[in-house]
């Protein structure tokens, strides 16, 4: 391949990945320092870029030089950062999330898959409380913040911070196109913390209990709804009339992650959970190739439960409510 054809592919895949109101000559001359006529020259070929040029923007859009030029090294390249309890900012962590799904939203084409082996935050922000309790749980627990170490769950104070940034992000990702995969055990995580906080003390009042398994059904319920209709909506609200804006899948024989894999306009973005709240992000072709023909294996030996189905997905909502009443019984006894 010549240089400029290589060079001029290489501006095609950084075009790719900009939203659809950048300019890609304003973005090429804004991080190389340069002007919009010598960036239009470096898209055109017409101006070799330099080594230098060629590592800011790779850094900037986390781009694989490799998956480019084509080498192939049987490597892909992810990133993403590792969170620490030392400096975690819930905040913060709540805008990036934003900020990814209202890129995705601002797509023309979209589709959103999600293989569920717990439960996927955004429905926790259908209620402030349970919320709570599981970016609570992250921060006491997964990381281990010191400044909730002696810290009990009634002690918490995100409320404000949580119904404003949770109703954003659920309303973000309502509007995006999903393809959802659950099992009988997508609870089984949100169920054992709320389990392990009341034999430990962390909750103290049994009032707590109560509204968190409270919560916790009635987001078992709203979901079914959303299945039943074949759509995403708020608590209190009524279906859109957008049907095809929420596929529910039940698979009976294995998750085994939390893997989010997203198509945009074209451009494949795989999402791989690690660490409990990590996310190793990759937009390698072969990787994300490989994660949508994992997806579609999946879906085929999964059962369609929302729209259609209704006795599989009566019988799947069952098992779900059975499990969360038995514990709560069990949590109140």
């Amino acid at each position: 391949m010549e240089p400029a054809t290589l060079q001029q592919l290489f501006f095609k895949h950084v075009k790719s990945i900009l939203p659809g109101h950048l300019s890609l000559a304003d973005e090429v001359a804004e991080l190389l320092n340069i002007s919009n006529d010598s960036a239009y020259r470096r898209i055109r070929g017409e101006k070799p870029i330099s080594l230098e040029e060629i590592q800011k923007l790779c850094i900037r859009y986390r781009i694989s030089l490799d998956q480019i030029i084509n080498i192939e090294s049987d490597s892909t390249v992810f990133y993403g950062k590792n969170l620490d309890g030392d400096n975690f900012d819930i905040e913060k962590y709540l805008d990036y999330l934003l900020i990814n799904l209202k890129q995705i939203s601002a797509s023309k084409e979209k589709m959103f898959y999600y293989e569920a082996k717990d439960l996927p935050l955004f429905y926790y922000f259908l209620h402030d409380d349970l919320a709570a309790f599981k970016l609570f749980f992250w921060m006491k627990t997964a990381l281990s913040c010191k400044c909730y170490s002696k810290m009990h769950f009634e002690d918490h104070d995100m409320g404000p911070m949580l119904h404003k940034k949770g109703l954003e992000i659920l309303k973000a990702y309502n509007g995006i196109p999903s393809s959802e995969i659950w099992s009988v055990d997508t609870l089984n995580a949100a169920i054992r913390q709320i389990e392990y906080y009341c034999y430990t003390g962390i909750i103290r009042k049994k009032e707590t209990i109560e509204l968190l398994y409270k919560q916790l059904e009635h987001t078992i319920e709203h979901i079914k709804e959303q299945a039943e209709n074949g759509e995403k909506f708020l608590v209190g609200q009524k279906p859109a009339g957008d049907p095809g804006n929420y596929y529910l899948y039940f698979n009976e024989w294995f998750l085994g992650n939390n893997t989010v894999f997203v198509e945009t306009d074209g451009v494949q973005t795989a999402f791989i959970n690690h660490g409990v709240m990590n996310q190793l992000i990759t937009g390698d072709n072969q990787f994300c190739s490989y994660t949508k023909k994992s997806f579609s294996n999946t879906i085929k030996k999964s059962l369609l439960i929302s729209s259609v189905g209704e006795k599989e997905r009566n019988r799947f909502f069952n098992i779900l409510l059975q499990r969360t009443a038995a514990s709560k019984n069990e949590m109140l006894l």
